[in-house]
This record gives C-alpha cells, sequence and structure tokens, in this order.
C-alpha cells in the first residue's frame, strides 16, 4: 500500500506500507497519519489545508476520525464522503492509474526505488487534473 498527499501546493512523498502489514484503525490513526501523512501533508502545505479520504474502513474508525477533527484544520467527515467517486478520489481513480502506467512503461529493472524520489513519477499533469476536478466541486 502507498499514501500520498495531494494538494494545489504540490505531493507529498510517497509513503510505503510493508507487504503484508494489516491496515487497521489503531495502525492507521497511531502510524501511518500521526507519524507519517499528517506531519507529510504540513511540509507541504504548511498549517492550513482540508483533508478528506476514501471510506476504507481504517479511515472511518471512530479513533482515526476523532484525531483528525482535533488535528486537522478542515476535515471533511466521513458522512459526506461518497462511498465511491472517481472525482472526489483523483489518487485512487486517476492519478495512481496514470503512475501505474508509466512505471510500468519502463522495463521491470528500472522500477522506482521505495523512497522519497519516488514521489517525481507522480505525473504533474495528474495533479492538475485533481485540482480541477476538486476546484469545479467547491461550493461558492
Amino acid at each position: 500500500m502507498v499514501l500520498v498527499g495531494v494538494s494545489k501546493q504540490g505531493c507529498t512523498q510517497l509513503l510505503f506500507v510493508d507487504p503484508g502489514v494489516k491496515i487497521y484503525g489503531c495502525y492507521y490513526h497511531e502510524v501511518l497519519l500521526s507519524r507519517q501523512l499528517l506531519p507529510a501533508i504540513r511540509q507541504v502545505s504548511g498549517d492550513f489545508f482540508v483533508f478528506q479520504q476514501d471510506s476504507a474502513l481504517a479511515h472511518r474508525a471512530h479513533e482515526t476520525v476523532k484525531q483528525l477533527q482535533l488535528e486537522t484544520p478542515a476535515f471533511i467527515s466521513p458522512d459526506l464522503w461518497p462511498p465511491i467517486s472517481p472525482d472526489l478520489n483523483p489518487v485512487d481513480y486517476k492519478i495512481w492509474g496514470v503512475t501505474q502506467d508509466r512505471v510500468y512503461q519502463k522495463q521491470e529493472a528500472q522500477l522506482p526505488q521505495r523512497n522519497s524520489a519516488s514521489a517525481a513519477h507522480i505525473p504533474r499533469l495528474a495533479v492538475d487534473l485533481m485540482m480541477i476536478t476538486h476546484s469545479r466541486l467547491v461550493v461558492q
């Protein structure tokens, strides 16, 4: 599993979860959010950002939601998340697909290493697409 934060200001580095690790609520909010994703988002976006994720069980866990309500400046609560939405979850539906296509166009031996430099493989075009999509959905 790979996590990334995407905003108008840019992308976080890619955050990797080792194969075989079970992503349950406690691990998600104590390790992935607290130690990795939220600090990475703050490095890119500063103190103000809007946090939204999909409806995975770990994302909807009570402790995760409580943490995000306390620790993020603007949190879109789970009752407002659509269950499946390519428009509102562009990382899942577009960015990973475009990135995967570009990575697999290379030979197997040339696949990117698992480090922060891999973020360069997130195509700027996909990030721009996400920003255009979200700007159309913002309620004026």
